[in-house]
């Protein structure tokens, strides 16, 4: 099925240059459209799906996937920080300073006054792996304190919500019902982070993003559009653990 779905889509008329893959997935019920950190294309498909009615849901796609690829490619440079005192760090769109504090096997990373504090780590990585494990402790508390509000304005509740590095996504949404988000979305100030969470919820009820999708995600946030806005202005500038 791959195989009949790649020659379709290898058909269609996509700007020269494109990267692209199709993906097929057991568990999907509707083609999927996802584009990489790196721009690449990956057109997940169900495992019976009909590769002309595939070609035909991507070929209505082109121009709105042409357009975020352009976007992409003109996005700055990842984010790379120095953990050295002040270096700036966002936590629910507050900014806090870095402060390095002694090793002390007591100590961990923590918000104290104000400040982020880091024990000093043998090396830079290993500072920014205890950075991105706190964002992920502290984003999993808060999470699951606001999806009880937003399962019920979605109208679906979910198995589980999880904080992980999901690499080139922001959320994903598990076939067994559990919301994954990136550590690194915590950065962003709540409506944002409820962005992320309510799209995964709308997934659960409407596996792709066609305007049924559309209509569900406006149901629970009238202001999606402007959200959506804000955090593709955002996103860009989130930290995902690049340090020097």
């Amino acid at each position: 099925m791959s195989t009949t779905v790649h020659q379709v889509i290898a058909e269609l008329p996509l700007p020269q240059g494109w990267r692209w893959r199709v993906d097929v997935r057991p568990r999907r019920r509707s083609l999927g459209i996802e584009i990489t950190h790196d721009g690449e294309v990956r057109f997940a498909v169900p495992a019976d799906a009909d590769p002309l009615a595939v070609a035909a849901a991507v070929r209505k796609r082109l121009p709105r996937l042409a357009e975020e690829i352009r976007r992409r490619a003109d996005r700055p440079a990842e984010p790379v920080k120095e953990l050295v005192g002040g270096t700036s760090f966002a936590y629910l769109g507050r900014r806090y300073r870095l402060r390095p504090v002694p090793a002390d096997p007591e100590r961990r990373v923590r918000l104290h006054r104000g400040w982020l504090e880091l024990p000093e780590p043998c090396d830079s990585g290993e500072g920014a792996r205890r950075i991105a494990a706190w964002y992920t402790e502290c984003g999993r508390d808060w999470a699951r304190a606001r999806m009880p509000s937003l399962e019920l304005r979605v109208g679906v509740a979910s198995n589980d919500v999880e904080i992980a590095d999901l690499a080139d996504r922001w959320g994903a949404c598990g076939p067994n019902g559990t919301i994954a988000v990136h550590w690194a979305v915590m950065q962003l100030p709540p409506p944002l982070v409820d962005l992320v969470l309510v799209h995964e919820l709308c997934h659960l009820r409407q596996p792709g993003h066609g305007p049924a999708f559309r209509r569900e995600m406006r149901l629970v946030l009238s202001d999606v559009d402007q959200r959506e806005k804000r955090f593709a202005e955002e996103e860009p500038r989130l930290w995902r653990g690049r340090v020097k």
